[in-house]
């Protein structure tokens, strides 16, 4: 049988109003205007989480720059230390911010009680190759360092991220380990991670209903690796999918849907973390695309996900 549409999301996706034509490979700026433009509309039809405070933080990168991490704490949570994440935010290492997606943050933040610092890191062309990544990790080094001032417990500090963030969560969970942090990262969750940049060429049966694109795609690992992309002269904590060594790593949770191309990329990864023997929970979400549950949030299937989510979120 072909692959189709979850009918439910079908029926939302036959209620929005057509797409004009796709900006063109490479076309950055055009793709930033449509994603501000989409983004926009949705933050404001969010509601305000008036339980959630918000804090802004400034941090040292490793070139001597600075960047924002967004603190989101629940008023009146416990005294006693808790977890955290950090937090880093989807648009294909191109597009978005944190503030972007402040609001969709707070929701998670004012269900689960977990706090999360989300990271502003800086994105390419303007800062292409491991920039992204080691604005992340200088973002984990920081948090740790203040974790008696924020509350946190060392050992309960966890990354996650959608898409181009989920591939950062996981480059940041291969440098702590290799760089032999200590106490250990307790978690990775990564939603419909970004991870391997030889997904360059179209899966035909999917093509015709991605959201994200080969083109958007070619676009993106194109921007942050120029030339490169592609060849064996790629970073493993740029394309995590690229490291031969997964064992080590933190407990993982990986979702991704049947009709994302990140599929097989997000599966052969999560296949090989388990491999590893590393604790994982693996969702494949059948009939459904990239960023499902935000373009139909009401569904079965986006709210399982989401519990799923709150759930992997809570687990330590």
């Amino acid at each position: 049988m072909s692959l189709k549409f979850d009918p439910e999301f079908l029926e939302v996706l036959s209620t929005l109003p057509p797409n004009g034509p796709p900006p063109a490979l490479h076309d950055i700026a055009a793709r930033r205007r449509d994603f501000d433009a989409k983004f926009g509309a949705l933050s404001t039809m969010l509601p305000d989480c008036l339980d959630v405070d918000q804090r802004e933080f400034w941090v040292n990168t490793a070139d001597g720059n600075k960047i924002k991490i967004i603190g989101f704490t629940k008023k009146g949570s416990a005294t006693t230390k808790t977890s955290a994440l950090l937090h880093f935010h989807a648009g294909g290492l191109i597009l978005g911010s944190v503030d972007t997606f402040s609001k969709i943050v707070a929701m998670q933040v004012s269900v689960t009680g977990v706090p999360v610092y989300s990271v502003d890191y800086r994105l390419a062309p303007e800062h292409p190759g491991l920039t992204p990544v080691e604005d992340s990790y200088a973002s984990l080094l920081w948090l740790r360092s203040q974790a008696d001032s924020l509350n946190i417990d060392l050992n309960r500090i966890g990354v996650i991220g959608e898409s181009a963030g989920g591939g950062l969560a996981a480059g940041v969970a291969l440098m702590a380990r290799d760089n032999k942090l200590s106490p250990p990262l307790a978690k990775q969750i990564l939603i419909y991670p970004l991870l391997d940049d030889r997904t360059l060429t179209p899966n035909l049966a999917i093509e015709p209903m991605a959201i994200w694109s080969t083109e958007d795609n070619i676009t993106a690992w194109t921007a942050l690796l120029g030339h490169k992309a592609g060849t064996a002269d790629v970073p493993i904590y740029c394309a995590p999918s690229r490291a031969p060594d997964l064992s080590g790593l933190p407990s993982a949770y990986i979702e991704v849907g049947q009709l994302d191309i990140f599929r097989d990329e997000d599966m052969r990864y999560a296949q090989r973390i388990a491999q590893a023997n590393v604790s994982i929970e693996f969702h494949l979400y059948p009939g459904l695309p990239h960023a499902f549950e935000g373009i139909a949030p009401q569904i079965g299937a986006s709210k399982r996900a989401v519990e799923n989510r709150f759930r992997a979120i809570s687990s330590f």
